[in-house]
């Protein structure tokens, strides 16, 4: 897993990007550099890291922002960089979304060891083995069990930490039929007793919420006297 890592520095610091990407590549990663804040995003999705590092302090666009807007769509793991040894830095960066976060200068061997303990944990996305299983994508609708977001059609969607657990369940059976039963055992560890209507009051939310039709869902399906399904297709 560690050799041979796709990694994408985001460093305006040239000579240091330089520095640490020759450091990363002699231990077998494969390294790619941007030096722009505004560009930032664009690379991401081009290159598609399993890791991405990411200087707070950049030109055109800070690091925050950036990890804000890739966060929902970017499955791979995130270490931050910054040159103020702050704890309100570290736990906004963590809050949006980071895996971990150092200080500048960085050493090398650190930035190494924190690098490869991201990927033996499985927080970069697989590679042409698998999928990510702690991402899934269905059209324009993305969910992420790391970064717990779920966007649709570029924007988050606002769930509560219920909500996100039923959609995210929901999601991971896609084209599968979900008993009560099933949903209330997996999500409360308790048998459906038959009158708990918090799972349907909870659809329901999740519906409005996904721009799903009440009177006839096609994204989650009622399937009379079974359950509800996720559906698999493009919406």
């Amino acid at each position: 897993m560690e050799s041979g890592a796709s990694v994408l520095l985001v460093e305006d610091d040239v000579s240091l990007a330089h520095l640490m990407a020759q450091y990363l590549v002699s231990h077998g990663m494969r390294v790619t550099t941007e030096h722009h804040g505004a560009d930032a995003a664009q690379r991401i999705r081009q290159d598609a890291p399993q890791v991405l590092i990411l200087d707070v302090g950049l030109p055109g666009r800070d690091g925050f922002s950036i990890c804000r807007e890739v966060r929902p769509w970017f499955g791979g793991a995130i270490i931050m960089l910054t040159a103020r040894d702050e704890d309100i830095d570290q736990i906004v960066g963590l809050e949006l979304g980071a895996d971990d976060y150092l200080v500048k200068p960085v050493q090398p061997r650190l930035l190494l060891a924190r690098l490869r303990a991201l990927l033996r944990r499985g927080a970069a996305p697989a590679s042409a083995a698998g999928p990510n299983p702690h991402r899934i994508e269905v059209g324009s609708f993305s969910i992420s069990d790391d970064a717990r977001v779920a966007v649709l059609d570029g924007a988050p969607l606002e769930l509560t930490c219920a909500e996100f657990d039923l959609l995210w369940l929901l999601a991971r059976h896609a084209g599968v039929i979900l008993s009560r039963d099933d949903l209330i055992g997996q999500l409360r560890g308790i048998s459906y007793d038959g009158f708990d209507r918090s799972i349907d009051s909870r659809i329901s939310r999740l519906r409005r919420k996904l721009g799903d039709s009440s009177a006839a869902p096609v994204r989650i399906q009622t399937v009379r006297g079974k359950g509800y399904l996720f559906s698999k297709r493009d919406w």
